[in-house]
C-alpha cells in the first residue's frame, strides 16, 4: 500500500477502545465454568475457540458498524466539540475508504460467526440489523434509543451463551439489560448538559430528553440494576446452579460501583465515554478487579 495510506486514522475510526463492550460475550463461559450442570460444555480447548472467536467476530462487526455511523453522521459530527475530532469527520479518513474498510469487516466478521456456528451467526445477523434500523431512525428516538443500546448487550450476552451451547440466566441479562441502559441514560445526561443549547443538532433525540427526568430515570434504572443483581445472587436457582449462596458477597462492589460512577457523571462531568471511564478510572477499575477476584473466590471455594 502506499506510504500515504491513513493507517493510525483508520486504526482509530475502528474505536478498539470501545471493544471494551464485547467483554459480555464472555460473561456465559465465565459463569458456566462455575455451573455444575454446565460445566461440560466449556471444557477443552474447542469452547475456549469459539468463545473467543465470537468476541472477535462482535468487535469486528461493531467496527463495521462504527465506520457506517461515521460516513452517515459525518454533518452532526463536524458541529459537534468532541466528535469533529473523529476521523471522518477531520477529513483524516476519506469517507470511501472507510466503506470500503466497513465492508471488509462485516467480511470478516461474518466468517468468524459462521465458524463458530450458525446459530451464533444468526444473532450476530440480528445485532447487525438491530445496528442498522438504529442507524437509520430509531436513534432519532428519545429513550427507544438507549433501549435499543441495552438490547445490544443483551444479544452480545445471549450470544456468547449460544456460542459454546449453554444456557445463561434470565437474572444475568436483566442485569446486563439493565446496566446497559443506566450507562446509555448517563450518556444522554451528560450530552445534554454540555449541549445544553445546541444538541438537537449533534444528536436530534437529545431534544426529547429532559435533565430532570434523566436524572429520575438513572435513579430508578441505577436501583433496579443493584436489586435485580441481588436477587440474582441470593435466589435458590443460582444457590443451586454454583453450589454456594455466597456470591451474595459481590453485591457491595456492584452498589459501590454504581455509586462511583454517578460521583463521576455529577461531580465530575464524565459519563460522555463509558468505555473511557471504565479503561482509565483507578478507583472503578480497583471495584471490578475485586468484584472479579471475590467472585473467582467464591466459585473455586465452592467447587473445593
Amino acid at each position: 500500500m502506499s506510504a500515504n495510506f491513513p493507517y493510525w486514522p483508520l486504526a482509530r475510526a475502528l474505536r478498539p477502545s470501545q471493544w471494551t463492550k464485547n467483554i459480555v460475550v464472555l460473561a456465559a463461559f465465565f459463569f458456566a465454568r462455575w455451573d455444575a450442570g454446565q460445566r461440560a460444555h466449556v471444557i477443552g480447548w474447542l469452547p475456549l475457540l469459539n468463545v473467543g472467536l465470537a468476541t472477535v467476530a462482535f468487535c469486528l462487526l461493531s467496527s463495521a458498524v462504527y465506520l457506517v455511523n461515521d460516513v452517515c453522521d459525518v454533518a452532526a459530527d463536524r458541529a459537534h466539540p468532541r466528535k469533529r475530532l473523529r476521523p471522518v469527520a477531520s477529513g483524516e479518513l476519506s469517507p470511501r475508504l472507510a466503506l470500503a474498510a466497513a465492508a471488509l469487516l462485516l467480511v470478516a466478521g461474518g466468517a468468524c460467526a459462521w465458524l463458530v456456528n450458525p446459530f451464533f451467526a444468526v444473532l450476530a445477523a440480528g445485532y447487525l440489523i438491530l445496528q442498522g434500523v438504529y442507524m437509520l431512525g430509531l436513534k432519532r428516538l428519545a429513550f427507544v434509543d438507549v433501549f435499543v443500546i441495552a438490547i445490544g448487550f443483551v444479544l452480545r450476552a445471549t450470544a456468547g451463551a449460544w456460542a459454546i451451547d449453554v444456557r445463561l440466566s434470565p437474572w444475568l441479562l436483566l442485569c446486563t439489560f439493565l446496566l446497559a441502559l443506566f450507562l446509555a441514560l448517563c450518556k444522554r445526561r451528560h450530552e445534554k448538559t454540555l449541549l445544553e443549547l445546541d444538541g438537537m443538532r449533534h444528536r436530534v433525540a437529545l431534544g426529547g430528553y429532559d435533565r430532570r427526568l434523566l436524572d429520575q430515570t438513572l435513579a430508578i434504572t441505577g436501583t433496579a440494576t443493584i436489586v435485580c443483581y441481588a436477587m440474582y445472587t441470593l435466589s435458590s436457582e443460582t444457590v443451586a446452579r454454583f453450589g454456594t449462596n455466597r456470591l451474595g458477597l459481590t453485591i457491595p462492589f456492584v452498589v459501590f460501583g454504581i455509586f462511583r460512577y454517578l460521583d463521576l457523571v455529577y461531580r465530575h462531568d464524565e459519563g460522555g465515554r463509558p468505555e473511557k471511564v471504565l479503561l482509565t478510572d483507578r478507583v472503578l477499575i480497583v471495584t471490578i478487579v475485586l468484584y472479579g477476584l471475590t467472585a473467582l473466590a467464591v466459585f473455586m471455594l465452592a467447587g473445593a
